[in-house]
């Protein structure tokens, strides 16, 4: 791949030898045709994991078997050659880590023990995330070693829920359409509410911390939920956090990139690319990438944003989708993505003929 001009001074000399696409977009570079990878690119739409998962049985499992979790990795990178790997994992091991009991019933999500006071909150331990999240960093060798000798190209990304969205399964004790449980408590008890933000941003960065010990070359944050908050709320428990977090990865671990994803965002996003510092802004379906882009820098990487409903509906409408985006984004920092998770009902052949498509710019 060759980049359509030369990259900003900054990236140029940190990252000058970096060889993987995604790497260099990372760093500030405008790659053409601009690398890419799925959201829940390793999922149930593929037959391959659906064996696995059954091998597996219980989820939990499947994410704490290193073997299984890393070959769940590996199957889109065999399968379509993406630029991304992203650990098979889930937002919810870290709350799992630290102590909350957590189950996935079939049909229902994941189930919780609600966390809602004081001594709840008191009873988690952060700072037993790395012990008992081994297997996952496990997971993260595994994935790295297979890459390096069999898809050197490919980015190995870590990530985490960001404090708020996985705060709000932790006090509403399962999936919702609103959190109000959750909303409520920060609203009513900034302070409780607040204390578990806290315990969370040390338990995030240490489980960061170790999957790019262990060879994660990029980060990820999800706030799916950050959507939902009004601006004074989204700048308190997503922006702060957030940015907390950034600064206490770069202490130790200065020159990994970081992917923020605050999922519906809207005119939040300019906001939080400044004050987060992410090299790279998820961009999700609604967002419209004209604007994005020209609300920050020209060097700020973006990631998105295709409908995963095109994705499911292929044909002209997919091109149409992904051609307009390709339009968009031409002569920037730019990684190719969904705007949210990939459907499970999803005919792996049209995420063949994406990747053909994007593939030629």
């Amino acid at each position: 791949m060759e980049s359509e001009r030369q990259a900003p001074a900054a990236a140029t000399k940190t990252h000058a030898t970096v060889a993987k696409p995604m790497l260099r977009v990372l760093a500030g570079e405008a790659v053409w045709p601009p690398p890419m990878w799925l959201m829940r690119q390793a999922g149930r739409y593929l037959p391959e994991y659906r064996e696995v998962r059954a091998q597996a049985g219980d989820f939990i499992a499947l994410c704490t078997s290193p073997e299984l979790a890393a070959e769940v990795t590996l199957q889109p990178i065999r399968r379509y050659g993406m630029d991304g790997a992203i650990l098979f994992s889930d937002i919810l091991m870290v709350p799992w880590a630290m102590g909350q009991p957590l189950r996935f019933a079939e049909g229902e999500g994941p189930q919780l023990e609600p966390v809602r006071d004081a001594a709840a909150i008191g009873a988690l331990d952060p700072s037993a995330v790395v012990a008992n999240a081994a297997p996952i960093f496990e997971t993260v060798r595994l994935v790295r070693g297979a890459l390096d000798a069999h898809a050197q190209k490919t980015t190995l990304i870590g990530f985490a829920g960001s404090p708020f969205t996985v705060a709000c399964y932790m006090v509403e004790g399962h999936g919702s359409r609103d959190f109000a449980t959750a909303r409520g408590m920060a609203y009513a008890e900034p302070g409780l509410f607040g204390t578990l933000i806290r315990t969370l941003v040390q338990a995030t960065t240490d489980y960061l911390l170790a999957q790019a010990a262990a060879g994660a070359e990029a980060l990820m944050l999800f706030d799916s939920w950050a959507g939902m908050l009004s601006p004074s709320q989204f700048r308190r428990w997503v922006i702060e956090p957030t940015g907390q977090i950034l600064r206490n990865i770069r202490k130790v671990n200065a020159g990994i990139p970081v992917i923020g994803f605050p999922r519906l965002a809207g005119p939040m996003l300019a906001e939080y690319a400044q004050r987060t510092g992410v090299q790279c802004l998820g961009v999700d379906t609604s967002m419209d990438l004209r604007w994005a882009a020209s609300a920050v820098a020209p060097t700020q990487a973006l990631q998105g944003n295709l409908d995963p409903l095109a994705l499911v509906a292929g044909g002209m409408a997919l091109e149409a989708e992904a051609r307009s985006i390709l339009g968009t984004m031409r002569g920037r920092p730019f990684v190719f993505n969904l705007g949210h998770g990939i459907e499970k009902v999803t005919p792996p052949e049209h995420v063949s003929a994406l990747v053909r498509l994007v593939r030629t710019g």
